[in-house]
């Protein structure tokens, strides 16, 4: 059974762009409110422009927590509720590796990453818990289960913890109608590409997986139905680069 959207709300961080940008156009056209978070005013008000329905901005650096409570203390003001929140806030840095991570640059990664996420879940599960019903899909990675230098230490690590988190949702909020998904994607053609110290060829990212894949993924895990939680839903490339690799076929 396809659960019905319309008119529910959507609050979703990193929305400005990639991911975040096109699973806020996707459940716009199936009529959801959307509020679309992050820290550029002008790419949300991109987002806006190509959005369907009504849709509010809200910029917020998610890391920041006293910001993460004003957002939503608003939303609770002028909405009442939150339906869904779909976290796609993330970043990554250049100088990853062990022997070159600076600690500040370590510090806004788990700040981001795993922090700002927290600082989200936990300023909507009151809304969730007063009308029993709510989702929360955490945008995680593939790194988010399997180690890789590749991805970064600090990358790595977050992800790993958000995993973890969002699976403590579940046990704490099961019987109150709450479910929350780990997203973990393999490699997606998204801008956070730009962070890696190995630049990637355009042909290279044309066999990733695209924010249009990851905005279908996030449609269909929004249109499950309250009695079914999807824990964890991994989703990569076909051509996968690390098995790629494994296969002697091409380089990472």
């Amino acid at each position: 059974m396809i659960r019905n959207l319309e008119k529910k709300v959507v609050w979703i961080t990193g929305a400005g762009s990639g991911i975040g940008q096109d699973a806020a156009i996707k459940l716009s056209k199936l009529g959801m409110k959307v509020i679309l978070s992050g820290r550029n005013k002008n790419s949300l008000q991109d987002t806006q422009e190509r959005c369907k329905t009504n849709t509010i901005v809200k910029p917020v650096d998610v890391s920041k927590k006293s910001d993460v409570k004003a957002i939503v203390y608003e939303i609770k003001k002028e909405i009442g509720h939150v339906d869904i929140l779909v976290n796609c806030a993330g970043i990554n840095i250049l100088k990853r590796d062990w022997d070159n991570i600076d600690e500040n640059e370590w510090d806004q990664v788990i700040q981001t990453n795993i922090n700002g996420l927290f600082y989200c879940c936990k300023a909507v599960i009151p809304l969730m818990k007063e009308k029993k019903d709510g989702l929360i899909i955490n945008v995680s990675s593939w790194s988010g289960n399997h180690v890789s230098l590749l991805s970064g230490v600090s990358y790595t690590s977050s992800k790993h913890a958000l995993n973890a988190m969002t699976e403590t949702i579940n046990m704490k909020y099961c019987n109150l109608g709450i479910r929350a998904t780990a997203l973990c994607p393999g490699e997606v053609a998204t801008a956070i590409l730009d962070k890696r110290p190995k630049k990637l060829s355009k042909e290279q990212k044309n066999k990733m997986l695209q924010p249009d894949d990851l905005g279908q993924t996030i449609v269909f895990l929004c249109q499950m139905p309250k009695h079914v939680c999807i824990n964890e839903l991994t989703i990569s490339p076909t051509w996968h680069r690390r098995y790629i690799a494994d296969l002697g076929i091409e380089k990472l």
